[in-house]
């Protein structure tokens, strides 16, 4: 339960990140997705490399892996909006917009979480500053 704060807080600024690139990449229901496809590709790429450089070190603190993981990466990427956007764009009579919409989700996700991984991994081998406490003071 001493983990719940750090998720919530994380959350509270991944919602805001995601509003932000939503105001500033607006987009009609029957229009291309833009701000979803790219707060997704950023957020799977952000996680391939935390995942592969960060999260596998020893002493990274618990909280910090919530705060980030399942808080701010959890509310800034959403899969339920991209089917939103999907029975959207069919229901208003675009159905090839929304195969190309899914086409380019599952390609820039797949290829930006192959990327974030691959970064991440040479994040591995370097060193980086300990954080003295390990997630004791949540």
């Amino acid at each position: 339960m001493r983990l719940a704060p750090a998720v919530f807080l994380g959350g509270t600024v991944g919602t805001g990140l995601r509003l932000g690139i939503d105001q500033a990449l607006p987009h009609a229901d029957t229009a291309f997705p833009v701000s979803t496809l790219v707060v997704n590709t950023i957020g799977a790429l952000m996680l391939g490399w935390l995942v592969a450089g960060l999260w596998t070190r020893p002493g990274l603190p618990p909280w910090l892996k919530a705060a980030v993981g399942a808080g701010v990466l959890g509310s800034f990427t959403t899969y339920s909006t991209v089917m939103v956007s999907l029975v959207a764009l069919g229901s208003a009579g675009f159905p090839a917009l929304g195969w190309v919409y899914l086409a380019a989700t599952l390609l820039l996700g797949f290829g930006a979480a192959a990327l974030g991984l691959r970064l991440g991994n040479r994040l591995r081998h370097r060193p980086l500053p300990t954080i003295p406490d390990a997630g004791r003071t949540l």
